[in-house]
């Protein structure tokens, strides 16, 4: 084959533009904060569970509520470190 019948290469992708260390900083210092409630709804947890062998019905709530802003946590947590995809 000859070498007219070959396309072009393709032009690279332009470079994205880099997130601001200040941000990624404050979503990983908010992250962190938002891990506090998840390690109390762990502990309180436990010892709910370790007390009577289940949780009370009345900090259930509680406690699911304080493992889902933990899981937030660290989400944020993982976003920041990861960056953005393009």
């Amino acid at each position: 084959m000859s070498d007219s019948n070959r396309m072009p290469p393709a032009p690279p992708p332009p470079p994205t533009a880099p997130r601001s260390g200040c941000l990624t900083a404050l979503m990983a210092i908010f992250g962190i904060m938002l891990l506090l409630p998840g390690v109390c709804a762990l502990l309180f947890g436990g010892i709910s569970i370790s007390d009577s062998g289940r949780i009370d019905s009345d900090i259930a709530p509680l406690i699911f509520l304080g493992l889902v802003v933990g899981l937030g946590g660290v989400a944020l947590i993982w976003a920041a470190i990861k960056g953005r995809r393009v």
